[in-house]
């Protein structure tokens, strides 16, 4: 069996690696230096401060349909770099008018607004760039090591940010997101793909985005594990970062206490990805399904009010999960939606978990009002928890297995050949 890591020898795949690092490490960084440049500004406030992240996320959930329909059309490695390019002269213009004290915070609500529709390009074909590399048993070691990577590139940018805010100023510090962008551009200049799929022949980008909508719902395991995450993520969303800064201010001791929780969900989920490299079950998409009901460790355990250190710890346990379960969710579409399309259905599996986070954020508040925080934390846990059982009734959730389904079916065949020569024979 070749070795796990064996995929670390293909500069291509080191380069991949390198470039989506470098991207999260700015991705991490941006947000802290821009709510501390719009508190700032002149008619700052948090309202406006909820503008402006508000705009990034809408024009990323609007375009995104948009960025794979590209991503299947165009060479995706071309679409990557053009997309990190924008996005390093977006970040660097909004810089240049923040430092020279030009810049409202209207004004830095569009550059967010075009930061969103720049990632809305990148994405799908990120996400889809990896079988262009690897295929076979390495593909799911290759995505735990990027998605490993790219949490380093994460952790080390949230920490990175709140030392550059205080040293440097939030202004100076809207800089260095320009340049990882940058960075990461010239770095996926070295990624070289010796087979591209074909691209698309369909007539228009409309007519692109409508096909992946079937393709998407072909299979019903994509749609209904989709359709599980949306779900779940509402729940989640609303409970655990919401409600949970909530807990961590009545009953654990304030926003260090919180800090806490957050440290040990980031170290969860760098175990999660080296866990996700060893861990191959052979039937992928039904182990993704019963791993969401490990999502809400950390709620229940705040509903309880449970000391820091078991939150903390049921946060840790709860990280590991959610990162084997993107890895296998991942992997298992990479090997089983055609190459023509995957760009496509990543970018509605994106918009289908996403779309309704802020739905989720926004209820929780009312909900908790109504009913009770600890209540309100009790119920989203047992709900998320339930989904799991319940996709699983399905049985083409249940089948899935880690051969692709145009292998599985040759093997097949190869079986039912094997089965009638011995019969001639006898």
């Amino acid at each position: 069996m070749t070795s796990d890591f064996a995929v670390l020898k293909d500069r291509s795949v080191l380069a991949l690696f390198a470039a989506r690092s470098t991207s999260l490490l700015g991705n991490a960084i941006a947000p802290i230096a821009l709510a501390f440049t719009v508190l700032h500004l002149p008619g700052g406030s948090p309202t406006m401060l909820g503008v402006v992240l508000a705009a990034r996320l809408l024009s990323q959930v609007t375009f995104v349909l948009l960025g794979g329909a590209i991503a299947d059309r165009l060479p995706k490695l071309r679409v990557m770099v053009s997309a990190d390019l924008a996005a390093g002269l977006t970040q660097g213009l909004a810089a240049v008018l923040v430092i020279t004290g030009h810049a409202t915070p209207w004004m830095l609500a569009g550059f967010a607004a075009l930061a969103g529709a720049a990632t809305a390009l990148f994405e799908p074909a990120s996400r889809s760039a990896m079988p262009l590399l690897v295929s076979g048993d390495d593909l799911q070691s290759a995505n735990s090591l990027l998605k490993l990577s790219m949490r380093g590139g994460g952790i080390l940018g949230a920490a990175l940010g709140g030392v550059l805010v205080s040293t440097i100023g939030a202004g100076n510090t809207m800089v260095v997101p320009a340049a990882t962008f940058t960075l990461s551009a010239l770095l996926l200049l070295g990624v070289k793909v010796a087979h591209q799929p074909p691209p698309s022949d369909a007539p228009t980008l409309i007519r692109q985005i409508r096909e992946g909508w079937q393709e998407f719902t072909a299979k019903q395991w994509v749609w209904v594990m989709v359709s599980q995450l949306a779900y779940v993520n509402v729940l989640l969303a609303g409970s655990f970062y919401v409600l949970g800064p909530v807990m961590a201010d009545r009953s654990l001791g304030g926003a260090g206490a919180w800090s806490v929780v957050l440290i040990a969900q980031a170290l969860g989920f760098i175990v999660g990805s080296v866990v996700a490299i060893k861990f191959r079950p052979r039937r992928p998409v039904r182990a993704a399904a019963l791993l969401t009901m490990g999502f809400p460790l950390s709620v229940l355990l705040m509903a309880a009010e449970a000391p820091l250190a078991a939150i903390a710890v049921a946060t840790f346990l709860a990280g590991i999960v959610i990162d084997v379960y993107e890895v296998l969710l991942d992997t298992g579409l990479q090997k089983n939606v055609p190459p023509h399309a995957l760009s496509r259905v990543m970018s509605y599996e994106s918009l289908g978990s996403f779309a309704l986070v802020p739905l989720g954020m926004a209820g929780a508040g009312p909900v908790a009002d109504a009913v009770g925080v600890q209540t309100a934390l009790y119920g989203a846990a047992a709900l998320i928890m339930l989904a799991g059982p319940a996709v699983l009734l399905l049985r083409s959730v249940r089948t899935v297995t880690d051969v692709p389904e145009s292998e599985a079916g040759h093997e097949a065949g190869h079986e039912v050949g094997a089965e009638a020569a011995e019969k001639g024979k006898a």
